[in-house]
């Protein structure tokens, strides 16, 4: 244990010297430093207050400038934070996983705000909505990307968003192009990938899938039950193709194991040749639950002519790593738990805890005595003593 902590020592000197250089002044660079480690720290809320008392201050004013005022990029921070992901577990058969996040408010000040619905939440509350792309291999899953959502109501009004200091250039987007966005990144950056899978809010989007296929990225993207395909040469719903096949066409497969073992599903697919790439295939596919028939999901794939619906359904069931990152980054480094309202403070603190999330990830995988499963601060409990943390 003696040497991991050690090795944990090493590691986490190299990211911040590695990251450093974006903060100019060594001030900046300590504080930087300091509130990456408190965000690694075992204390029950991570605001400013209780992070300042981390770091030995009387008052936040030194985080609040590290956050608001201090000159150093987000953006150039998180193509860091990239890079360093890709070194660490590169993978060409990584899955991409998109999908949102709620960041539940008060009050109409903080960046985004709005009263929507959030998936956290499980219903409709006063939240920031951030979108995220997560890198899944077999070395563990963490984010590559992130952006927040900006409603109309934010984005039709210019008052409201120079206050919060929103770049005039920030128009409107919808999800799925937010998403668009961290891919077209993605790829520009030659992130190996090989598949992307994310739910119907995405899957439905036109514009992501033909991204996808013109990079030939396969994908399993989940659409609504009423969601339109070609079939037979004509526009149907995807129930209604799907409840025309007989029973002798379902297949009985695990989408992986979860919390109460495997998790097995029913599932079809039918194979629909590819328009213009002839040794490609578009699929509609099916999940069915055993135990409640009535229960069907939908997916669309982009697959290689002879892939096996065993590498789809595996695929499928990837989705679950982004919501384990979600649950972890707001469980172990702060995610949430920020006192921000401006767009620059947002994408400060999101960019410093997927650093922390991301090293934690990555040590993590690198520890030959870790316990599977075990809770990321507790494992790290002996590193964060080291660190006087």
């Amino acid at each position: 244990m003696r040497t991991e902590v050690q090795t944990w020592l090493r590691e986490f000197d190299a990211l911040i010297a590695r990251v450093g250089y974006q903060f100019g002044r060594v001030e900046a660079r300590q504080r930087m430093q300091e509130y990456v480690q408190g965000l690694l720290s075992p204390i029950e809320r991570k605001n400013g207050w209780q992070l300042s008392e981390q770091c030995g201050d009387e008052t936040p004013y030194g985080i609040q400038h590290l956050l608001n005022r201090s000159k150093w990029s987000a953006d150039e921070l998180r193509d860091d934070v990239r890079s360093y992901v890709v070194e660490q577990m590169g993978d060409r058969e990584a899955v991409l996983v998109i999908d949102e996040t709620g960041f539940l408010k008060k009050g109409k000040h903080s960046v985004g705000v709005q009263r929507q619905y959030s998936g956290t939440a499980g219903r409709v509350e006063n939240c920031q909505i951030g979108v995220f792309l997560v890198y899944a291999t077999r070395q563990g899953h963490t984010f590559l990307d992130r952006e927040l959502y900006l409603p109309k109501s934010w984005t039709d009004d210019a008052a409201r968003c120079r206050a919060a200091h929103i770049p005039v250039e920030r128009k409107f987007a919808t999800k799925p192009k937010l998403a668009r966005m961290m891919l077209e990144r993605t790829f520009e950056a030659q992130v190996p990938v090989g598949w992307v899978t994310g739910d119907s809010v995405y899957g439905s989007d036109y514009h992501l899938r033909d991204l996808l296929e013109q990079h030939q990225v396969r994908y399993v993207l989940e659409v609504a039950c009423d969601h339109s395909v070609s079939f037979k040469w004509e526009k149907q719903r995807i129930d209604q193709v799907i409840a025309e096949l007989d029973s002798s066409d379902w297949s009985r497969l695990s989408a992986g194991s979860g919390a109460k073992g495997q998790r097995w599903f029913d599932w079809t697919a039918i194979a629909i040749p590819h328009p213009e790439r002839p040794n490609w295939q578009r699929w509609v596919v099916a999940r069915r639950s055993v135990d409640q028939p009535n229960e069907v999901a939908y997916f669309l794939a982009f697959v290689p002519t002879g892939t096996p619906l065993e590498a789809v359904v595996k695929i499928a069931g990837t989705r679950w790593t982004i919501e384990m990152c979600f649950q972890t980054a707001k469980g172990e480094v702060g995610f949430d738990q920020y006192e921000v309202r401006t767009w620059q403070g947002w994408y400060r603190h999101i960019t410093l805890s997927c650093l922390a999330h991301a090293f934690l990830t990555i040590v993590r995988s690198h520890a030959s005595e870790l316990e599977k499963g075990g809770h990321l601060s507790r494992q790290f409990s002996a590193f964060k003593r080291k660190r006087g943390l």
